[in-house]
C-alpha cells in the first residue's frame, strides 16, 4: 500500500526546479531516510516559511501533491540547485497545486497532527527534506488542500516565474 509523505521545500529556486522538472533531490546523507519511498508513494509539497525569502509574511503550506514515479536513485551528476548539491534524485507525477501564496497553512494543524509528537518543538521535524505522515495526516491534509487544488498546468507558470524572478536578483 502506497505511504504519504511531506516533501519539504525551504528554497524558491529548488521549487521551481522541482515543479519544472517533475523530480526530487536529496542530500546524500539522507540516503535511510529517503531509500523508503517507493513508487505510488503520496507526496505532499510542502514550502516551509523561508522557501520565499520572506518568513515574516509567508507561512509554511502544503501546496499540491505529487506521485513517485520510482523509487530514489544514485544521480550520474549531482543536481545543484540553490547552491547545494543533490546526489539522490526521485522522479514524481505533479496531481495538483494550489495557485501561488495559497495552500493548506501547517502551523494552525499542529494540534491534530499525529505526525508532530511534541506539539510546541513540531517545526524540528519539518528540518528533513521528508516527513513520513500517518494515514489520518495524509487524508486530513488531503481534503483540505482539495478545494484549493488545481490540475499543475493552471498554475505551473506562476511558480516558476516566480523562481525565476528570484534568480534573476
Amino acid at each position: 500500500m502506497p505511504s504519504s509523505h511531506l516533501l519539504v521545500i525551504s528554497d524558491r529556486a529548488a521549487l521551481a526546479w522541482v515543479l519544472g522538472q517533475e523530480r526530487m533531490a536529496f542530500p546524500g546523507g539522507r540516503r535511510g531516510l529517503v531509500s523508503r519511498l517507493e513508487e505510488g508513494d503520496e507526496l505532499l509539497l510542502y514550502t516551509t516559511r523561508g522557501c520565499w525569502h520572506n518568513p515574516g509574511r509567508d507561512r509554511g503550506r502544503v501546496i499540491g501533491r505529487a506521485r513517485a514515479l520510482g523509487s530514489v536513485e544514485q544521480l550520474r551528476r549531482p543536481v545543484e540547485v540553490a547552491g547545494r548539491s543533490f546526489p539522490l534524485g526521485l522522479r514524481l507525477e505533479l496531481v495538483t497545486l494550489a495557485p501561488l501564496g495559497s495552500g493548506v497553512e501547517l502551523s494552525p494543524l499542529v494540534e491534530r497532527l499525529a505526525v508532530f509528537p511534541i506539539k510546541h518543538a513540531w517545526s524540528g521535524v519539518m528540518r528533513r527534506p521528508l516527513v513520513e505522515l500517518p494515514a489520518a495526516d495524509a487524508a486530513l491534509l488531503e481534503r483540505l488542500l482539495r478545494p484549493l487544488a488545481r490540475p499543475p498546468h493552471e498554475v505551473l507558470s506562476e511558480y516558476l516565474a516566480a523562481g525565476q524572478r528570484a534568480a534573476s536578483r
